[in-house]
């Protein structure tokens, strides 16, 4: 792939800002579209992102910020998708330009709510992207940990490897190791549900079940996920790589995971609204359980954890009780 292309960052969150700080290290000029124009006008004065991971700075010498995003995506070849998987859609479908020739990495760890979809399955249906020019980039890996310059790991996936290769390269610095993996759909749809089950890990930290719960779920997720992935895309794979275990113990264990502090809010008996206005963030696993739900229909896998959660955030089932019969199907 040529290594010259024009890179994009779509975003303005705390893992948009991760990816900016990652790139800017390796590249001549960097693009980055977020919505807010305050934030990027604070960002040009102050080279920091005034919201999130306020302490990376932002080298504004390579890194173009701007609102306009039909400007940023007509002169990117690489766009980097890092927006809650719940305004992808509102946010692209604003776009009247063509994007079948653009090279497409996720970086959203969710479902497209509208169409039950992943991004890669929505990128490539809804703007004739070819499945080559789709890619993926997981963890195990927080947004913080990057702003800290802690050295952290990334999978990024493509089916051309080649593709996938040259965006590891672009992620690799000091802190930063990148492998690739041609495993596009096992390695998205397991950063999707290591959200849902991090939401059930904060659930039972809110309710005061200690480690050894804990170990016994994540046991029991990690399993969930293998019948899943390997039901929807049934390929080798070893389970046990960091793309998938991994990304799932750090998402549920670490207190910098979003989707376990909402979790610990919904055990703690907060209702989802007040969870999410409190922690002014987006918890991914909230949204993706509903669509996991949802495609699972059509699939019949056995995913007790997943229609806990799903039960308890959507159902207004109690956590307390839904954790107690969890707990008794766990092994």
């Amino acid at each position: 792939m040529n290594t010259d292309k024009k890179i994009a960052v779509i975003g303005g969150g705390s893992w948009a800002t991760a990816m900016v700080k990652i790139l800017a290290n390796n590249v001549d000029s960097l693009f980055w579209w977020m919505r807010n124009e305050d934030a990027v006008q604070h960002i040009k004065e102050t080279q920091h992102n005034p919201r999130y991971l306020s302490g990376a700075r932002i080298n504004t010498e390579i890194v173009e910020v701007s609102s306009d995003l039909k400007t940023i995506c007509e002169q990117a070849d690489v766009i980097v998708l890092a927006i809650p998987s719940a305004f992808l859609h509102s946010t692209l479908s604003a776009l009247e330009i063509d994007l079948s020739k653009k090279v497409f990495f996720s970086a959203v760890k969710g479902i497209i709510p509208e169409y039950n979809q992943i991004v890669g399955e929505y990128i490539q249906e809804h703007y004739k992207v070819p499945l080559n020019n789709i890619g993926v980039i997981t963890g195990p890996c927080h947004a913080e940990e990057v702003a800290l310059e802690r050295l952290s790991y990334l999978t990024v996936a493509c089916e051309d490897t080649s593709v996938a290769e040259f965006m590891a390269e672009k992620l690799r610095c000091r802190y930063i190791k990148a492998t690739i993996s041609d495993d596009i759909y096992g390695t998205e749809y397991s950063a999707v549900l290591k959200n849902v089950v991090a939401v059930a890990a904060g659930i039972a930290h809110g309710l005061g079940y200690g480690d050894n719960f804990q170990s016994v779920l994540i046991s029991n997720a990690i399993r969930e996920i293998k019948r899943f992935v390997d039901t929807v895309h049934p390929i080798t794979r070893d389970i046990k790589d960091s793309a998938y275990l991994g990304d799932l113990l750090v998402t549920a264990y670490s207190k910098f995971s979003r989707n376990r502090t909402f979790g610990t809010y919904i055990g703690k008996g907060y209702s989802v609204k007040a969870a999410q206005m409190d922690m002014n963030m987006i918890a991914e696993g909230y949204y993706a359980v509903k669509c996991i739900k949802e495609i699972n229909k059509d699939y019949g896998v056995v995913m007790p954890i997943t229609d806990a959660v799903y039960r308890m955030v959507y159902e207004k089932m109690s956590p307390r009780l839904e954790l107690k019969l969890l707990s008794e199907e766990l092994d």
